[in-house]
């Protein structure tokens, strides 16, 4: 008994091993069909047929009852179950073309106008990785970018920024546009395929552009761009990337996915009507994207990496307090400054400020616990108060009774709250971007958020942690009232830009209820004015202390 069960069970497992293999070949040429999509619906694997048709797939364990899939632009669809696809191996599936219809363009040349639509950040350091070795699934994944056209336009061609490119051969990538579906990419509106066979010196200037003006492409309201690798090689290729976009990006024929970290660097080139409305309309990513909030940084992110603060063995120092150590340098003499940088960031974003402060004060920089080289092994939810008795701890411990604070964005609010625990230690404050509560926040940077700390709940990473608590820390804090602010007796520079992710009311509303406060509102400013407008902040800060 127990034999026939031991060969029961290899019978099982050898019925449930299926791999299946074929040719996909054109019905009206009798030629094969190179690079097909071949999988299951709603499944996160699949495979793509080789060069000449030739495809081997798992369909092992899968649902018998389900679709298995086989797209490829200019053919119609083919589907079959799994459980009838099972039955025949080294099968021929044939594709019969789609019938093209070409539908008059009566549109006057004079009324045609060059737009560039998407993402044109060329950073190296926010990057979409297409790696072949990490995992095999993620590679064959497609990604793309949604874009909304007011008129009626026709793509020339489409853009994509490539940061570093290493291959051993050839990438083959393949093209295609999507119509618009609840929101994701549904429908390929394209008659046949676009691929590409993608070498180094098809690279110019950090770009590779395909010229698609003669694949007669027209568009009009949503619709998205996106990219797939089709073969493996050996190497990677870095894709630039933005922050604070929205980007989707699928497995096979798994459900698309918003992607709201970074959206990879695809912009098309378009002819559109010249009449057409130019609304935000006719940029990529609705939703939670926060492009005209919050820009492109990287390129001070990387001279704050070079300026050598926030590690500087010369001046840096810690200071031990229970479950954190708490890191800080100096600079300068003088009347003290503390400048408090902004959620996950360091002292090194002060770089533009920190030489010029220090001429005539001593700035004292701090690394916020659980960010840049401070820690915090404890398991509590960050506060605002708690940060706000570490920089009391760092002034006690410098023996500075009265200090001044430089706040951004999170730091702001940190000054915020010291300013109500311990107005007699503050002599002046200077908050940039600083919210009261979280709903003086833009609706989008809100939304934003709560899908980052979804994805992160999801992956439950230790290593995460820290991220966790920061960005529930913005979600749920702080909560200082319009009768807290009334309560701070000290001189108050409140500092925001016109297009910050803080909305401009609150902090009009911030400044309105301190007795003693000053408000400026920069022009053609995002929350980063320590990055972008750092001369003019600087200034504003040396004015502001020096009364």
């Amino acid at each position: 008994m127990k034999k026939l069960n031991i060969l029961f069970l290899l019978a099982a497992c050898s019925f449930d091993a299926q791999v299946i293999s074929g040719t996909v070949i054109s019905k009206n040429e009798n030629q094969p069909v190179p690079y097909v999509k071949i999988g299951v619906e709603k499944e996160n694997a699949g495979t793509v047929s080789d060069a000449k048709g030739n495809f081997s797939v798992d369909l092992s364990g899968l649902d018998a009852s389900r679709k298995l899939k086989i797209e490829v632009p200019g053919y119609e669809p083919y589907s079959e179950t799994v459980q009838n696809f099972r039955k025949q191996d080294h099968r021929q599936i044939f594709l019969k073309e789609k019938v093209k219809n070409i539908k008059e363009v009566n549109i006057k040349v004079k009324k045609l106008v060059d737009k560039n639509w998407g993402v044109n950040t060329k950073t190296k350091h926010v990057l979409y990785s297409v790696n072949p070795k990490f995992k095999k699934e993620d590679f064959l994944g497609e990604t793309a970018l949604e874009f909304n056209a007011s008129k009626r336009s026709k793509i020339k061609s489409i853009n994509l920024n490539i940061a570093s490119y290493t291959s051993d051969k050839p990438v083959l990538m393949r093209y295609s546009i999507y119509s618009e579906k609840n929101g994701f990419p549904g429908e390929n509106i394209l008659d046949e395929e676009i691929t590409v066979e993608l070498t180094q010196d098809m690279i110019k200037e950090g770009t590779y552009t395909l010229d698609v003006n003669e694949h007669n492409i027209w568009i009009q309201g949503k619709f998205f761009v996106g990219i797939q690798f089709l073969k493996e090689f050996e190497g990677r290729v870095n894709i630039s990337a933005a922050l604070f976009r929205t980007g989707f990006i699928r497995k096979f024929y798994g459900d698309w996915e918003k992607m709201t970290l970074a959206a990879p660097a695809i912009n098309i080139d378009v002819k559109v009507d010249k009449s057409a409305k130019n609304t935000k309309d006719e940029v990529a990513a609705l939703g939670d994207d926060l492009e005209g909030l919050i820009s492109d940084v990287s390129q001070y992110q990387a001279a704050s990496e070079n300026s050598g603060y926030g590690k500087n063995k010369s001046t840096g120092n810690y200071l031990e307090l229970k479950d954190t150590k708490l890191y800080y340098e100096i600079y300068g003499e003088g009347e003290p400054l503390f400048l408090l940088h902004g959620n996950s960031g360091s002292i090194k974003d002060f770089y533009q400020q920190i030489s010029v402060l220090s001429k005539q004060f001593k700035v004292i920089v701090v690394d916020t616990r659980g960010q840049g080289k401070s820690t915090d092994t404890s398991h509590r939810p960050f506060t605002y108060i708690q940060f706000a008795e570490d920089i009391k701890a760092l002034a006690d411990q410098l023996k500075l009774k009265k200090i001044n604070i430089g706040g951004w964005s999170d730091g702001g609010i940190t000054g915020l709250e010291f300013a109500l625990k311990y107005p007699e230690n503050l002599n002046k404050l200077i908050a940039i971007g600083a919210n009261a509560f979280p709903e003086g926040v833009d609706e989008r940077l809100i939304t934003h958020m709560k899908n980052q700390l979804l994805v992160l709940n999801v992956e439950n990473k230790p290593e995460k942690f820290d991220e966790r608590r920061l960005v529930m820390i913005m979600l749920k804090e702080p909560h200082i009232s319009k009768k807290d602010l009334s309560k701070i007796q000290s001189p108050f520079l409140v500092i925001a830009g016109d297009k910050d992710v803080i909305k401009q009311d609150h902090t009009e509303m911030i400044a309105k209820e301190i007795p003693h406060a000053e408000l400026k509102i920069y022009k053609d400013a995002t929350h980063m004015i320590p990055f972008e407008h750092a001369y003019e902040l600087n200034a504003d800060i040396l004015r502001f202390l020096g009364k």
